[in-house]
């Protein structure tokens, strides 16, 4: 059996933060307060996938196993204290911490967590799992005892702890769910180091620390307050001081701005890749999106190699790739990309190919609405950018901007003809990166609408491959055949830039804003 630590696969990033804190005694107390640019639809973190419920919801939450942003992403135990995976990669046995206790007082036991990823795995009718499909090789989720919980699959996961370990994962109380299985939506009870005070929408929310948090000695913080703000209010409230810092990230600008003003010894920078890309996706279901032609001429007009070095002067996006972050070992060669239509370096030849093939489709004129959210940071000026590149085509595009519920909603009930999108994963793992490119019918976060079931079938061979080159050679084709397909095309990838006060410690930079965001290990030096 493998067990424990030899049972992970540790996640490396390359990082390049400009400031790395000194180990330091931590000191108990304070509030942290700071700020997230967009608020959560509701509390259900099974049905989410954004960081405006993550960051301010999540510290609420146990969860079984989670990435560790001070080891460079590697999966370690929450609740669990420690595993092993049978020989033949089938069964995942996790024994829990006791005396683990929700905020209301009443214990939490593998009945807890069974019941949690039985609500993801396969969902009540009105309850929405968005990572459902992760789940379609698990035969039994077991609780032979109250600190033992056993995940039995019919077929082998390369990727089964980075499923297990997603940070949407929130154990719920299965007495909660068994009276209604949507409390989690108008309700947080968690078992995690914050505990619930309040929450005014458009203002802000408040928690403060549990004391009997099962993890002795933590958290350190008395608690912290999330402020929904504009992302424009960002850096004066934090010149102000209102806010120690915004976890999802800043511009280059903003960056600029902190780190040249007078007081610039306040604060400490951390900077370097980002694991979200930023894709368009094509309501396949609508004409004449689904036309490939008419797909493939839209993604020739865009200049991904200049237009991505413009745009990382003015926002948070930098790297031309494919569908998996350059540089991540399963990646599409820079050398292979580059031979396909949409990432040729002649940006009038690909214009010339795609006026050519718009005209072979009888479209011209094309004319369509992109679905945008209204997040300044990046998706407004790549909304802009997005259209300007189509315009020199001949294709007209009316920039649809909307609040972050209507966005989603609009993405799950097919309400879009073309929308741009950030796919964004706690970690690079294909599985979790290429989820959001399979039929809708497999992945309910796949909005395309498409019915290439090869897609799928590549998806699940690779999962269920170990050999490392026979998996890279798997992945390598999907991307190929999706790049080719453009159901989705991916426009960039973005790049990390996080500003916070000097007094803020125990916080570790991450390539991505959905990793280290729990608030356990994290103090103020005041």
């Amino acid at each position: 059996m493998k067990t424990g630590v030899a049972a992970v696969a540790a996640v490396a990033f390359v990082l390049t933060p400009l400031s790395i804190a000194k180990s330091e005694t931590p000191k108990r107390g304070g509030i942290l307060n700071f700020a997230v640019t967009a608020e959560p639809p509701n509390y259900d973190c099974h049905a989410s996938q954004t960081f405006a419920l993550l960051h301010p919801v999540s510290p609420m939450f146990s969860y079984l196993v989670k990435y560790d942003s001070s080891q460079d992403g590697k999966i370690v135990g929450d609740l669990a204290k420690s595993w092993d995976v049978a020989d033949d990669g089938l069964t995942y046995t996790f024994k829990l911490h006791e005396g683990v206790k929700f905020h209301d007082g009443s214990p939490l036991t593998s009945a807890d967590v069974k019941a949690s990823f039985d609500r993801i795995a396969n969902p009540p009718t009105g309850v929405v799992s968005l990572r459902k499909s992760s789940y379609t090789i698990v035969k039994s989720i077991d609780a032979p005892d109250p600190t033992t919980i056993v995940f039995k699959l019919s077929e082998v996961s390369a990727s089964m702890l980075d499923v297990l370990a997603s940070p949407f994962n929130c154990i719920f109380s299965a007495a909660k769910l068994k009276e209604d299985p949507k409390f989690p939506e108008q309700n947080i009870l968690g078992s995690g180091a914050y505990q619930f005070v309040e929450y005014v929408r458009g203002s802000h929310l408040t928690t403060k620390r549990f004391d009997d948090y099962f993890q002795k000695g933590k958290p350190y913080l008395d608690g912290y307050k999330a402020f929904f703000v504009k992302s424009s209010a960002v850096v004066p409230g934090m010149i102000g001081g209102q806010f120690d810092v915004e976890f999802r990230g800043r511009t280059p600008s903003e960056r600029d701005q902190l780190m040249s003003s007078a007081d610039k010894e306040r604060w400490v920078l951390h900077e370097g890749p980002w694991a979200t890309n930023d894709i368009v996706i094509f309501n396949t279901e609508k004409k004449p999106f689904d036309d490939p032609r008419v797909r493939r001429a839209l993604s020739l007009a865009i200049d991904r190699w200049n237009g991505n070095e413009a745009l990382s002067k003015i926002t948070i996006v930098k790297a031309t790739g494919g569908m998996l972050r350059p540089g991540y070992e399963f990646a599409l060669p820079k050398s292979e990309i580059e031979k396909i239509p949409g990432y040729w370096h002649d940006i009038e030849k690909s214009r010339a190919e795609a006026r050519r093939l718009l005209k072979e489709a009888g479209q011209e004129n094309l004319k369509f609405q992109l679905h945008n959210r209204t997040l300044a940071e990046p998706y407004t000026p790549v909304g802009v950018f997005l259209i300007d590149q189509w315009r020199r085509i001949g294709v007209t595009a009316e920039h649809s901007q909307v609040e972050t519920t209507p966005y989603f909603g609009n993405l799950v009930d097919g309400k879009f003809e073309v929308a741009l999108y950030p796919v964004t994963v706690p970690a690079d793992d294909v599985t979790a990166q290429h989820q959001s490119y399979l039929t809708n019918k497999k992945s309910p976060i796949s909005y395309a609408r498409h019915n290439d079931t090869k897609l799928d079938d590549l998806w699940d061979q690779q999962n269920r491959t170990l050999d490392v080159p026979k998996r890279k050679a798997l992945v390598h084709e999907f991307e190929k055949r999706l790049l080719t397909e453009n159901y989705s095309l991916t426009v960039h990838w973005w790049q990390r830039i996080i500003v916070h006060h000097k007094k803020v410690k125990g916080w570790h930079f991450s390539p991505s804003h959905f990793q280290g965001q729990d608030l356990v290990g994290v103090w103020l030096d005041q």
